[in-house]
């Protein structure tokens, strides 16, 4: 029981984020991404000087640019030519998901998922809710492919500090599949992922709107904020995945997308059949992310 005890809410979600010290610190590398492209004032050549200096992440931005990902016709050989054709957020993406992708490894979340299908799980969230954002014509698609990548970092805190509860949490939730997994998180560990995760994406000093998504993805109707729109689509795109069987789906089982649950959100019925018609298409997209 000790390991539930770290994570109860005598500590703030903030305190817990800082006492993990193996996840509460991007490489350096990819803080300076994200800092270089959040300024207004950079340029493409600021953010090329950057990556090649990073052979490793030279190599997967490469490799993701030349896959099915970015649908480009002919083989892109450089990084510059790579943030010319992609812009600066698309790279930022890029490098933000390589960073990541090395968290989600090894553990089990009980005995039918690893943190690997939450990552799985992530980019399938990223892609579609790029998708919808792109069929409603809001021009965020690169902002909500980045804030569904991260919508479940706080679960990476709950994985280092109370893996026992976690799995218990899982294994509930697998088994009652009307279970808010939220509220389960809440009653045995002391924090559901929301809160943490909004606490590490604000550490991380990621943008606003993905500490949002972080922290609202389950329950954007009560968020009164002009990134209410973003947060809505990465809750639409978390239940389309969860309903499907792309990676880790318990967190959003219960969710439902009822005509009046959209209106509400302001998200189009037709557009959210589309991309749900689109899902296996849209995922295997992502593979060169994994």
């Amino acid at each position: 029981m000790s390991t539930a005890t770290a994570l109860r809410p005598h500590k703030s979600p903030l305190e817990i984020v800082k006492s993990v010290s193996a996840i509460a610190t991007l490489p350096e590398v990819t803080n300076r991404i994200i800092a270089t492209v959040e300024d207004p004032r950079s340029s493409a050549s600021q953010l090329n000087r950057i990556v090649a200096h990073d052979p490793a992440l030279v190599t997967r931005i490469l490799k993701v640019v030349n896959s099915a990902f970015y649908g480009l016709s002919g083989q892109i050989g450089s990084i510059e030519r790579a943030i010319v054709l992609l812009g600066l957020n698309a790279v930022k993406n890029i490098a933000v998901a390589a960073s990541l992708g090395q968290l989600f490894r090894g553990a089990k979340l009980g005995r039918q998922f690893t943190a690997k299908d939450v990552w799985t799980h992530c980019l399938a969230v990223g892609v579609t809710a790029r998708d919808l954002a792109n069929r409603m014509k809001l021009p965020l698609a690169d902002e909500a492919f980045l804030a569904g990548m991260i919508h479940d970092v706080g679960i990476l805190i709950s994985l280092q500090t109370a893996p026992e509860m976690l799995r218990q949490v899982c294994e509930t939730a697998a088994a009652e599949l009307a279970a808010d997994f939220c509220k389960l998180e809440e009653q045995l560990i002391g924090n559901d992922h929301q809160a943490l995760g909004m606490a590490l994406a604000e550490h991380w000093r990621f943008p606003r709107a993905c500490q949002l998504v972080a922290g609202y993805h389950h329950r954007p109707a009560e968020l009164d904020d002009p990134n209410r729109t973003i947060v809505a689509l990465v809750y639409v795109a978390d239940t389309l995945c969860c309903q499907s069987t792309h990676g880790f789906n318990l967190t959003a089982l219960h969710q439902t997308l009822e005509p009046a649950d959209l209106e509400s959100l302001q998200i189009n019925p037709d557009v959210v059949a589309a991309t749900r018609e689109k899902l296996d298409e849209l995922v295997s997209a992502t593979a060169g992310l994994v």
